[in-house]
């Protein structure tokens, strides 16, 4: 499992024009499934996210976690991550779940994420035309890889 992490001062995903998820401070995670991901995966990426210390505290240190700030997440499901570009210049997704495996890591992904920070994830839609706008805070943008924890 691959994410990107954003730390938003504001998010929204729209889908046809429409606007489906929208949150205020807090985390945009854009996740990328493999088929070898695992339910153990998930779990060590839900508490890795959640425990991250990436937002600031009163002396503008980043020593803060989004359950610290009791901040609001938004993640969706991003295949991309998983390209791979070493030859030509058409990525490969070889890597990447395909949708019948990919959906139910979703979707697991974002209950254990509801329940590690006992809030309501807001999400994209998996396999739509997604349009995301995003006040990246910092900037802050953080890569994680279950399967590359040096990262």
């Amino acid at each position: 499992m691959r994410v990107i992490i954003q730390r938003v001062s504001g998010c929204f995903v729209s889908i046809e024009g429409e606007i489906k998820s929208n949150i205020g401070t807090g985390l945009l995670v854009l996740a990328g499934f493999e088929n070898e991901d695992s339910e153990e995966d998930l779990l060590w990426m839900s508490r890795k996210i959640n425990s991250l210390r990436i937002f600031n505290d009163d002396e503008g240190v980043m020593n803060l976690s989004i359950k610290d700030i009791d901040g609001e997440m938004l993640i969706v499901s991003q295949f991309t991550l998983h390209a791979k570009t070493k030859k030509g210049n058409r990525p490969s997704y070889i890597k990447a779940a395909k949708p019948e495996t990919a959906v139910p890591l979703y979707e697991k992904f974002i209950n254990i994420c509801e329940k590690e920070t006992g809030k309501e994830i807001q999400t994209g839609e998996f396999g739509a035309d997604m349009q995301i706008s995003l006040i990246n805070d910092g900037p802050v943008t953080i890569l994680i890889d279950s399967k590359n924890k040096d990262l």
